[in-house]
Formats: structure tokens, sequence, C-alpha cells
């Protein structure tokens, strides 16, 4: 009898625990919030990668008012040796951001079956960070490293642990198929937002075009 009621439990917990991820993934992701509805500054995580990536998001952050936009997280690979320069560069003397290391998901030419232990370790070194650091709102374009994170802030938002937002930027020279990152994400990101309209139609119709 005491079985019988732990795999009821187990089953109702399993149940809740699916809806719970149907809803994130297919649902969640319509609603976006107002732009007048917070009263105080997004706390935002920003991935960045080795080279093109770090340019791209760089980019973008320097379109983004710091003040709503605060703290400013930055997450680099562990082996990434030029993205923290470009990071003081853009943000000057200020004192409102922060620059973490975790291990990298994938190394160049790094075979995708040994990327599955790297990827597990990455994200082992992710959840503490998440946890501690509390983003709001999550910003990423493309690097591996991001994708340990984002599992992280799922498994998190299953758990009714965090609310945060990610946003999913592909690359800008992803013309016709989405990268590596952007195909794991499609469906654990909030919002993915594409470049080319290519990426906007009945293929992958939870992309924003922009």
């Amino acid at each position: 009898m005491y079985l019988a009621h732990i795999l009821g439990a187990s089953c109702l917990f399993m149940i809740a625990l699916l809806l719970r991820m149907l809803y994130l993934i297919f649902e969640q992701n319509r609603h976006i919030p107002k732009l007048n509805s917070r009263r105080h500054p997004v706390r935002t995580m920003i991935v960045l990668g080795s080279g093109g990536h770090t340019t791209e998001i760089l980019r973008i952050i320097s379109t983004m008012r710091s003040k709503c936009y605060s703290p400013r997280i930055y997450v680099r690979a562990s082996t990434d040796t030029i993205s923290e320069a470009k990071v003081r560069s853009i943000e000057g003397n200020v004192i409102d951001y922060k620059v973490f290391d975790i291990r990298r998901s994938r190394e160049v030419h790094q075979s995708y079956s040994a990327s599955v232990a790297t990827t597990i370790l990455a994200t082992f070194d992710s959840i503490p960070l998440v946890w501690t650091q509390k983003p709001d709102l999550i910003l990423c374009n493309g690097p591996g490293t991001c994708v340990p994170l984002c599992i992280v802030v799922f498994i998190l938002k299953l758990m009714f642990l965090t609310n945060a937002r990610v946003i999913f930027i592909e690359s800008f020279c992803r013309v016709k198929t989405l990268s590596l990152s952007g195909k794991i994400l499609y469906y654990l990101a909030d919002f993915v937002i594409v470049r080319w309209q290519y990426l906007n139609t009945y293929l992958y119709r939870r992309t924003v075009c922009l």
C-alpha cells in the first residue's frame, strides 16, 4: 500500500513536470511583457563567445540603456583570452558589471561526441553562477558557452525557482539554417531572434525576424 502511494505520487509529479515543460516551451514565449511593467533595472547576463560572437553581442549591448540593464553579468569561456578586453573597452569606467568564467562547452574542431562531457562540466559550472547572480534576462547569440547556462535556467524555471527570460539572437552569418546552439535552444529560449527572413518561414515558426 505504501509503495502504491509512492508510485502514485511519482506519477503525478512526472505529469505535473511534463505539463510545466510543455507550458514553458509552447505557451510562455507568446506573452511579451509590457515595456513599462518593470520599475527596477534588469539584471542582465550576457554570454560571450570568442571572436565574432563577442563583437556582435557587444554591438547590441552598446545600443542598450545601461541604467535599465544593470548590473551586466558577462560570462565567457575559461579559455577565451580576448573577450574581457573588449568588454572593458565598451564599458569604460562604469562599475556596474562583472565578468565570470565557465568551462567551454566545445572547443574549435572538437568532436560532438567528446563535447558531451565538456558540456556537462560546463553545466555544473553554470549552476552556482546562475543561482548566485540571479539574472532576470539572459542574452546570447550563438556561442556554445550559452547552452549550459540556458539549460540550467530552463531547469530552474521548471521548478519555479526563477522567472528569467532567455533571448537567443542568432548570429548574422546564419542565413538559411540555425546554428547548433540555435537548434538546441529553439524550444528552450523564450525568444529566438533571427536577422534573415528565410529563418522566419514555416520551417522556423517560433523565430522573430528583426
